[in-house]
């Protein structure tokens, strides 16, 4: 049973957004007491027909809205390894963390987005290598947030004498979150570096990929109850029949299952329902329910979740 406690964050991201109205979901959302923000690391919209449609570049959303803010957690779900040398990612993450007093965490991943890399200029390399990459920038970071100097010499990436001054806030560091579900690899590394993990599916699926993680741990001689397990779920509360129709068929069309079995990935419907999707997560030992979107928030949702649900989930 994890020791962890029940959480929810709204997962924005930043696609489709007019700047105002992100300012308003984010002001809202602080003040309603949700315990974690997100923006994404996507310089093109994802998910929808045109990757033209808007979308604010991630960081700098992230540093204007943690001025917005007072109380909740805030990160990208994830940046992307492979849009930034891992010393310039330290840096920037100390900045955050200092500009937010505190409330930064540093999400990253191996990236999959082909098209934004292709079309942008980022080399994307085979899967392999993305993984093998993260891994080196997960040392590199780690070393900058609490050595001195950090020397690295990687198959990936150098770094000579490295500083990172002044460090992040937090001791030892920002929690390192890292996304994905790569049982050979991934999920190796997570149970190594992480302090929290997030991906999708089902609770049958995450219980399977949280036993996966324990045994890395068991060979890494560490105990990954200490890793805070969060899930990225659609939130559709108390919509309109239509509403409901049209993001289950979307889920289940990027879940690659069928409708019934995206309702359950889904906290959906009203209280009882939403309430006892949750409970079968946090069986499986998954605490952080992050919300999520394609489209944006509606601002009612997010309060009446806020009010009618999560009171009775924590």
């Amino acid at each position: 049973m994890s020791t962890h406690p029940i959480r929810f964050g709204i997962a924005s991201g930043q696609q489709l957004y007019e700047w105002t109205q992100l300012l308003e979901l984010w002001k809202t959302a602080d003040q309603l007491g949700y315990d974690s923000l997100w923006v994404s690391d996507h310089l093109y919209a994802i998910l929808v027909p045109e990757p033209s449609e808007p979308t604010f570049e991630g960081w700098t959303t992230l540093s204007a809205l943690s001025q917005q803010t007072s109380r909740a957690r805030l990160g990208a779900l994830v940046n992307c390894n492979g849009f930034r040398n891992p010393c310039l990612t330290a840096k920037m993450a100390a900045t955050v963390d200092h500009a937010s007093g505190g409330r930064f965490i540093l999400g990253i991943g191996a990236g999959w987005y082909e098209l934004e890399h292709r079309s942008l200029g980022f080399e994307f390399k085979a899967t392999r290598e993305r993984l093998r990459a993260l891994d080196e920038s997960c040392r590199i970071i780690k070393s900058m947030f609490t050595q001195d100097k950090t020397t690295f010499h990687g198959e990936h990436y150098n770094a000579i004498n490295a500083v990172c001054s002044p460090k992040p806030i937090q001791t030892p560091h920002p929690p390192l979150l890292i996304a994905g579900q790569g049982e050979k690899i991934l999920l190796r590394i997570v149970a190594e570096h992480a302090d929290m993990w997030n991906t999708q599916g089902s609770p049958e699926r995450m219980r399977h990929l949280i036993e996966v993680m324990r045994r890395h741990g068991d060979t890494l001689g560490r105990d990954v109850g200490e890793i805070e397990k969060t899930v990225a779920i659609p939130l559709c509360y108390r919509a309109s029949k239509e509403r409901e129709e049209r993001d289950t068929r979307t889920a289940a069309m990027l879940g690659r299952t069928s409708p019934d079995e995206a309702r359950k990935q889904m906290l959906i419907g009203g209280a009882q329902e939403c309430l006892d999707t949750i409970e079968r997560y946090s069986k499986v030992g998954v605490t952080h329910f992050m919300l999520v979107s394609v489209q944006p928030f509606e601002l009612d949702e997010v309060r009446r979740f806020a009010e009618e649900v999560i009171p009775q989930a924590r």
